[in-house]
């Protein structure tokens, strides 16, 4: 097929589940895998926006949790957009994931932007209980007429 074909989304869901090493390491292996699996089934979900949110998830997991086990990456394709998850040890909720922020992060600090950025830019996020600790989440939406090269 010549020029630029019209995404066609796939029918069935398409799902990747991955343990990563409690270390700073995990960071640039999970944007790396959630690229690829966007990439793999050419879906039409922001693959930057997707490598973006999940760093934060993960960076959060690796900092704020007591390194007792392993991270897990979910990632989850939908013909009506991705989901990614974040399974950690502790079963501890998230900071200012799903609460109203009282306080805005301070200027001048490194940390403290990674939930309002997943806040803002998913169209949903969240966490639950596991048995094993819990998992953080977003979703972002397909985006709708998505072309790419053929």
């Amino acid at each position: 097929m010549n020029g630029l074909a019209l995404y066609q989304r796939p029918a069935q869901p398409a799902s990747w589940r991955i343990p990563l090493p409690h270390t700073a390491a995990a960071v640039p292996v999970a944007r790396a895998l959630v690229r690829t699996a966007l990439a793999e089934v050419e879906h039409a979900a922001d693959p930057d926006t997707a490598e973006l949110l999940t760093a934060e998830l993960v960076a959060n997991a690796v900092e704020h949790t007591d390194g007792r086990g392993p991270i897990e990456l979910v990632v989850e394709l939908l013909p009506s957009g991705c989901q990614v998850e974040v399974h950690d040890p502790d079963p501890a909720p998230p900071g200012h994931l799903t609460r109203p922020v009282i306080e805005e992060p301070d200027p001048w600090q490194e940390g403290g932007r990674g939930l309002l950025l997943i806040r803002a830019l998913s169209s949903s996020c969240g966490h639950r209980p596991t048995p094993s600790g819990k998992a953080v989440w977003f979703r972002l939406p397909a985006i709708p007429g998505q072309r790419r090269p053929a």
